[in-house]
């Protein structure tokens, strides 16, 4: 069986994670978590980065950082993950989803504007398969109507948007570092980037279940106490030393990602030339990471037999996100505003097809004779 994903290891993992033990240092904010701050805050040229223990708990604290409330609204897609919603929901806020695109499946930054009412507090773009939103236009909105801006780019490690890279444009972003990404911590795993300082301060203290601990240990306060509310966001240094090895290749890894995509996309093409499928678009502004590739059918009832042909020929291949505003939590913490014109229909054709870094080149030629096989 060819595998949908195969979490990445590099190879130098372990030396990493014996090296913690042997310091006996496994709780969180350590060695390895500072380490893995410090290159992305050089790497990104972000103010502050802070690990976190998945990029869910990123969210949250983003929620609390920009103080939603009971009764605020909220807009973003509905063609994501269910994390994205339910950190603001957690916090009371309404959810308000508005169509993707149809070409790079990301938010319709031209329905935004449409959206905003005077209960809206936050925008939140999620930057699907690491290819950015149109990010110029979101953020002019957001500042005439003096909204906040998160950036959901959980897929988005390693892709940029006119030269900048995701989650380092609005006032935060996100990362994951779960299994299923380009980069992973051991599972699960993730990173606040903040790109506004007057969130900073607080976002230590959240981050360390509402105490002043960083400032203690940086020697600002003699003695440290609850100053606020917060949680247990902190990721253990087991996990930010399987990271931090891999940070370290981390060209080295975005450089395999891209080759497999465009070889898929280059192999492919044939196949949406003669109207079989729709392939990934990827805008001129943007600079992706080969996160994920997907084809698009032209109905649900091809899409099932095309996966149940890839499965019977031991090729792993799934289908992606249920859109949020169908699902009962989302139609009852949330509305769509506007038609949905691409949203559902979107998502009863994608397949994403094996991506992962140890795919090689024989098990990538058979899913591509596979799929082109099923067309003939």
């Amino acid at each position: 069986m060819i595998p949908f994903n195969k979490p990445l290891q590099i190879g130098t993992e372990q030396s990493f994670i014996i090296k913690t033990i042997d310091h006996n240092n496994l709780s969180g904010n350590g060695y390895f978590s500072k380490k893995c701050q410090q290159w992305f805050e050089g790497t990104l040229k972000v103010p502050k980065t802070l690990m976190t223990s998945s990029c869910t708990h990123a969210l949250e604290i983003a929620a609390l950082l920009i103080d939603i409330k009971q009764g605020d609204e909220v807009i973003m897609p509905s063609y994501t993950f269910v994390s994205t919603a339910n950190a603001f929901v957690l916090r009371g806020a309404k959810i308000v989803f508005v169509d993707i695109r149809p070409d790079t499946l990301n938010i319709d930054e031209t329905l935004i504007e449409d959206a905003i009412t005077p209960k809206t507090k936050a925008i939140v773009p999620v930057h699907y398969a690491g290819v950015g939103c149109e990010m110029d236009t979101i953020m002019k909105i957001a500042s005439k109507y003096n909204l906040f801006v998160i950036e959901d780019a959980a897929q988005g490690m390693m892709a940029t948007y006119k030269g900048k890279a995701l989650g380092t444009i609005g006032h935060m972003g996100c990362y994951s570092f779960h299994e299923t990404k380009n980069y992973t911590s051991g599972g699960e795993g993730g990173l606040l980037i903040i790109n506004d300082e007057r969130f900073i301060q607080r976002a230590e203290i959240i981050r360390e279940k509402g105490t002043n601990r960083s400032q203690f240990f940086r020697g600002q306060v003699d003695k440290y106490s609850w100053v606020d509310i917060g949680s247990s966001y902190l990721p253990s240094e087991l996990q930010s030393a399987y990271l931090y090895a891999q940070l370290l290749s981390a060209t080295k890894i975005n450089d395999k990602r891209l080759k497999l995509w465009h070889r898929y996309y280059n192999a492919l093409k044939i196949l949406e030339e003669q109207k079989f499928i729709g392939l990934p678009t990827i805008p001129k502004e943007c600079e992706h990471n080969g996160h994920i590739f997907y084809i698009k059918t032209k109905d649900l009832e091809t899409r099932g037999k095309l996966l149940s042909y890839l499965k019977v020929n031991n090729i792993l291949a799934v289908f992606h996100y249920v859109p949020l505003h169908s699902a009962p939590a989302g139609k009852r913490f949330g509305r769509f505003k506007g038609i949905d014109k691409y949203t559902t229909i979107q998502s009863k054709q994608i397949i994403r097809l094996p991506m992962f870094y140890a795919l090689t080149e024989k098990q990538q030629q058979k899913v591509i004779d596979c799929v082109k096989q099923f067309f003939r």
